[in-house]
């Protein structure tokens, strides 16, 4: 049976009469990459601030590496990578500097670590950069320096919150190579994430938050299953006819979403539908067929309206 480096029961968070997380069950399994799904307030940042021993919890039950939080949190922090979702680094200092200042903390050994930061710099492909200062860096540089340092002492889990917010494409495309590495290295995963695409090609298992509780729990392709069809069939009327072209497509598909600029019909075959809304005379100004992702997943069980 796979090992549970993780296991919350009813575990709650809150900030007095406001309640943060509300009572949620889940369990992190050794070498798996777990993600945390949700909108702004959802709960995931004070989750993962329990999880890093850095929060105490409110009520239930929190095990980290089979430790109580609440009795080992050095213990636990010792044993824990951690990437924050802002960017920490001292900029004055060279990227070389950086890890050796935080590998201190850790008790490591200037000898030891130089071996480390080799590795480190080589795996974030940040060799070259080793004597610049931190501050004229891109963003996508700093995001690796900063998982490059949490690396440092060599984790057995490593927490990231939003790891790739801000970067450009390319960025996020070789930070995404450098985490399924680790994951492959054994090292196990938590995540929380805005990008829908990033926890389907990274999380092996993720859970989806609103308002402090756990909504859906399962693999990517797993809760699609569950809570969507197959295929979406988007269509765009001309401006003023949606909601007439709207009410004639009800009953072609599974579910029909209306939204400010599209109609969504959510149905299994994705080309019959197609054929139907022809058949009725319904001919929209674009169409576009599409399999069902995790956001469409997201967007239904959290809501479409912002969250600030």
């Amino acid at each position: 049976m796979a090992e549970s480096l993780v296991v919350a029961r009813d575990l709650h968070k809150s900030f007095g009469d406001l309640v943060a997380v509300g009572g949620i069950d889940f369990a992190v399994e050794r070498g798996e990459v777990f993600g945390f799904l949700g909108p702004n307030g959802a709960g995931k940042s004070s989750t993962m601030k329990m999880i890093g021993a850095v929060s105490p919890i409110s009520g239930g039950s929190l095990s980290v590496l089979g430790m109580d939080p609440a009795v080992d949190g050095a213990r636990i922090r010792a044993r824990l990578g951690v990437v924050p979702q802002e960017d920490n680094l001292d900029l004055e200092l060279t990227v070389y500097e950086n890890l050796l200042i935080y590998g201190r903390y850790f008790g490591l050994s200037k000898k030891v670590l130089d071996g480390r930061i080799d590795e480190l710099l080589k795996f974030t492909q940040l060799d070259e950069r080793r004597k610049s200062l931190v501050e004229p860096l891109s963003g996508g540089m700093k995001r690796r320096l900063t998982i490059a340092r949490g690396l440092i002492n060599t984790p057995e889990m490593l927490i990231l919150d939003e790891p790739t917010t801000g970067l450009d494409p390319q960025a996020r495309h070789l930070l995404w190579d450098r985490l399924y590495r680790l994951k492959q290295e054994g090292v196990t995963l938590i995540i929380t994430t805005h990008y829908m695409d990033e926890a389907e090609q990274l999380c092996d298992r993720l859970v989806i938050m609103d308002k402090g509780k756990i909504v859906a729990e399962g693999s990517p392709r797993r809760l699609i299953e569950r809570n969507s069809t197959r295929e979406v069939l988007e269509m765009r009327f001309s401006v003023g006819t949606q909601e007439e072209h709207a009410h004639r497509l009800e009953g072609m598909a599974t579910r029909t979403e209306i939204l400010p600029d599209r109609v969504l019909l959510y149905t299994d075959d994705a080309d019959r539908t197609f054929d139907e809304v022809h058949a009725a005379g319904i001919v929209p100004e674009s169409t576009v067929s599409r399999r069902s992702t995790l956001e469409d997943v997201f967007l239904s069980l959290t809501g479409r309206s912002l969250v600030d």
